[in-house]
């Protein structure tokens, strides 16, 4: 039984591996190209042709008037979800902009649960919607839409259709039974939800549903939406194999669940073979046709629109900078570019591959013959392929709104277009990289980032992305050269009409660089650290001003400072590779203090980094709040008055009793000045040495002092020494506050090996000595997530915290560090963590424990 939760984490650590997270997506759409490529061998290219230049504008028409009234349902959603919903004013065309635009990138590029919800949470987000609200409206919407799914079903085995029984067989009354029981659900949940306040509740997760009325409403736009998405390609489909509307219908959605689990953008590859063989359409171009026209109507045609009319809305919004309604455009559109320009590379990189893969006219390739030379139009198409398999590339670098991603794609269009004239004269995708271009450069200025990071950096979301996109293409350029007899003769044919040796060529040039990419992907870190900085002068004077003896962790070593004009303030910060996080508030003046948290903000903001503020206190919250982060406690911090301190008394009798013991075993209380603790850190070294061997532990950073020379250097120490050999039983650096408010300490170590009284003891004359100079508090420092409200309706950061703090124990001693510190009676002051939500509070607190831990392996050391 032992083992089984190590089993557990194996198994788990196994699924969530990146290699195996890439493999099984690339797996699924690898067996729908091969089974795809089986239904449509009987097709030849010329035939599919053909058949998409056959189609009558009627079913064009048709189809298209389907989709826009899709869209028209999609735009809907949105605005009748928050009407439910408490959130900030925003105007009305907001939510419209938001779901049409989130739709149409997400349709395109696939993952919608993930794109769409990330262009609905950034838009929302700039007018004050948090993560949760976000979070309940994707779940309204997702909820609308399997009520209206459930209900077609419902009433198609109620009512039995024509061709229902084709491709669900039962009997007529189970089926009937079944279908009023499906409505009967239906009808019962908007009953149970008409009063209103009703929650979803799955385990652990919960959303509150809407109104009857609003569900009701929602549920009739999933119906025009469903019905009018499928109909976009049934009035594309040949007669004789759409059959009835029903019939196609079923097929339709399941093709569609099948193309979303897949994790192929869009579906491609899965959600055609799933079309062609539940129709029965192995070897018929014109079925294969009206999948291709479907793609270019509903996905294609829908973004291209959208990014113009962006574009457009961008360039217009920008020339009139100074009004109100252009300041709030600017504000709903800036969300949207970052995916939106990803989503144009990745289409114009895939544009680009698909035009190297197929056959170039003949009567352009005869110009073409009489005025280049061969060896230019072999160049050009390897270039143009290579364009396109890095434009793919440069796409994360677009959506992470990075300058250099901008330039390098600009770049890479202009190459692409150039290619594309010289290697046969291809207008088509010379029109799409001409758009892509205007598109790309008229949102130029909101690409200001400039970290450090590689704009060719993939993560393995975007690998599966690109791979999975290549793979698709490919297929179809072998789909093209189908009839071409494969031999190793055709690597070195180089001639005029060689399309099928150019295809053959780049595909492994493109192959090639893809798996350079996807390989430093997998072994090189994700982003590059800015290091710690030598402490400046102004920094220490500044420290040596300050109030707060937690300024004095900026004298770590650990970390890098943004200082204020004239020296008036600082901020000492550390970069974890995707968060710029300072420890606590700003030193020095106030109003130079709260122009440097701006200034962090807006440098994390360029570099693409998350921005947070860890262990910080009241001074600054507005400052915090103003700049949009959200506030979270994360524990509280003791301090001690010394006011009349004393150890008289029933509740202070341990600390007097280890005073009175470490004086009868020979120890007497000091405190070295810090000019001189440089001639002491040989035998404090050994005190530390033996700490931390007794705790089996190593040196800790950023929020704590670790033993260090330099930084010890700085400070008065207080130890216990043996009055006649000179041996120091326990020190601790004493962090004095400028004005005599405060008195504290950071570094406390103690040698196991001399009196049991070396810490109480320590502590007890440490009180007395800072009473004895009119200190007014000792702080004993935080006590992480402590004075959290574990309770049903605190928020949610709170129970997760009190949670921690009640049964944590096995990882960090959150209820024995909290009670040490009782035995003083001291006064619980909250201490507080500001970063961009509750979402990200958890990521920075991990990121925080990995700069205080040195790494995962610090970590795992309690």
């Amino acid at each position: 039984m032992s083992d089984a939760p190590s089993d557990q984490g194996r198994l788990s650590a196994i699924l969530s591996h990146p290699l195996l997270r890439m493999a099984i997506p690339l797996t699924i759409m690898l067996i729908a190209l091969a089974v795809l490529r089986d239904l449509s061998r009987e097709i030849a290219p010329a035939e599919l042709i053909a058949a998409v230049r056959s189609y009558p504008w009627t079913a064009i028409a048709l189809s298209t008037c389907a989709m826009v009234t899709s869209y028209v349902a999609l735009a809907l959603y949105d605005p009748v979800i928050l009407r439910g919903m408490k959130t900030p004013d925003m105007p009305g065309w907001v939510p419209v902009l938001t779901g049409v635009s989130s739709m149409a990138i997400s349709n395109l590029l696939g993952f919608s649960w993930l794109t769409g919800g990330a262009i609905r949470y950034r838009i929302y987000a700039a007018f004050g919607v948090d993560i949760a609200a976000v979070a309940r409206l994707i779940a309204t919407s997702w909820i609308a839409f399997a009520l209206g799914l459930l209900t077609l079903l419902g009433l198609m085995f109620t009512f039995h259709p024509t061709g229902m029984s084709q491709v669900i067989v039962l009997p007529r009354l189970p089926e009937t039974i079944l279908g009023i029981l499906i409505l009967a659900g239906v009808v019962g949940l908007y009953i149970w939800t008409w009063p209103g306040g009703r929650e979803l509740r799955i385990g652990r997760l919960s959303t509150p549903l809407p109104k009857a009325t609003r569900g009701l409403t929602l549920m009739v736009i999933a119906l025009v939406d469903l019905v009018a998405t499928a109909l976009t390609l049934y009035f594309l489909m040949p007669a004789d194999l759409a059959g009835n509307f029903v019939y196609f219908f079923i097929i339709f959605i399941g093709a569609l669940g099948l193309g979303f689990v897949s994790n192929a953008p869009g579906g491609l590859g899965v959600f055609e073979a799933t079309i062609i063989a539940a129709l029965g359409g192995t070897g018929r171009p014109d079925l294969l046709a009206a999948l291709l026209v479907y793609r270019l109507i509903y996905t294609l045609l829908p973004f291209t629109i959208a990014a113009l009319g962006l574009a457009l809305a961008w360039t217009l919004a920008n020339r009139t900078k100074a009004g109100v309604a252009a300041q709030t455009l600017r504000r709903a559109m800036r969300p949207i570019v970052p995916v939106l320009m990803a989503a144009v590379a990745l289409l114009s990189g895939a544009a680009l591959l698909l035009s190297g893969d197929l056959p170039t006219t003949a009567k352009r390739m005869e110009v073409l013959q009489d005025i280049l030379p061969l060896a230019l139009i072999e160049t050009s198409h390897l270039l143009s392929s290579v364009a396109g398999v890095m434009l793919l590339i440069v796409a994360r670098g677009l959506y992470r709104r990075m300058r250099r991603a901008w330039l390098i794609a600009m770049a890479l269009l202009s190459a692409g277009l150039i290619a594309s004239l010289l290697r046969g004269i291809e207008y088509e995708a010379m029109i799409a990289l001409t758009l892509a271009i205007v598109v790309l450069w008229s949102f130029r200025d909101a690409f200001y980032r400039v970290g450090l990071g590689s704009a060719l950096h993939l993560n393995a979301r975007w690998v599966i992305t690109v791979v999975l996109l290549f793979a698709g293409i490919t297929w179809i350029g072998f789909f093209a050269y189908r009839n071409v007899a494969y031999s190793q003769d055709l690597w070195w044919q180089f001639a005029w009409g060689g399309d099928a040796p150019r295809f053959l060529r780049a595909t492994v040039l493109v192959a090639v660089v893809l798996a350079a990419v996807s390989l430093n992907t997998l072994i090189s870190r994700a982003g590059t650290r800015l290091p710690p900085q030598p402490i400046p002068d102004t920094v220490r004077r500044l420290v040596a001003q300050s109030s707060q003896t937690d300024s004095a962790m900026a004298l770590t070593g650990d970390k890098r400072f943004l200082i204020a004009p004239q020296g008036a303030a600082a901020i000492a910060y550390a970069d974890t590779g995707r968060s710029l996080i300072a420890k606590g508030d700003p030193i020095g003046d106030r109003t130079a203090g709260e122009a440097l948290i701006w200034d962090l903000r807006d440098m994390a903001d360029r570099m693409g980094r998350t921005c947070a503020f860890y262990a910080v206190q009241t001074d600054y919250l507005t400052a915090y709040l103003d700049m949009g982060l959200q506030v979270v406690k994360i524990g509280e911090i003791a301090r001690v008055p010394l006011a009349g301190f004393t150890l008289d008394g029933p509740k202070r009798k341990d600390w007097r009793h280890a005073k009175s013991r470490a004086a009868r075993d020979g120890y007497v209380f000091e405190v070295i000045p810090a000019a001189q603790v440089s001639g002491h850190i040989a035998a404090l070294r050994m005190v530390s040495d033996a700490w931390l061997a007794l705790k089996g532990g190593a040196e800790k950073n950023f929020a704590l002092g670790a033993f260090d020379p330099d930084f010890l250097c700085h400070f008065d120490i207080a130890v216990l020494r043996h009055a006649e050999t000179g041996r120091i039983a326990s020190f601790a650096n004493l962090l004095q506050a400028a004005d005599g408010s405060e008195l504290g300490i950071d570094l406390m170590r103690y040698d196991p090996a001399t009196t049991p009284a070396a810490m109480d003891g320590l502590f007890a004359d440490m009180m007395l000595w800072g009473r004895d100079r009119e200190f007014d508090w000792f702080s004993l420092g935080a006590a992480p997530l402590a004075g959290l409200e574990n309770r049903p309706h605190a928020p949610v950061w709170n129970r997760v915290g009190g949670f921690i703090y009640t049964h944590g124990a096995r990882f960090y001693h959150f209820e024995g560090l909290r009670s040490f510190k009782q035995k003083f009676d001291p006064v619980w002051e909250p201490n507080y963590l500001a970063s961009p939500g509750q979402l990200q509070a958890a990521r920075v607190l991990y990121e925080v424990s990995l700069l205080i831990s040195g790494g995962l392996r610090g970590l795992r050391r309690r």
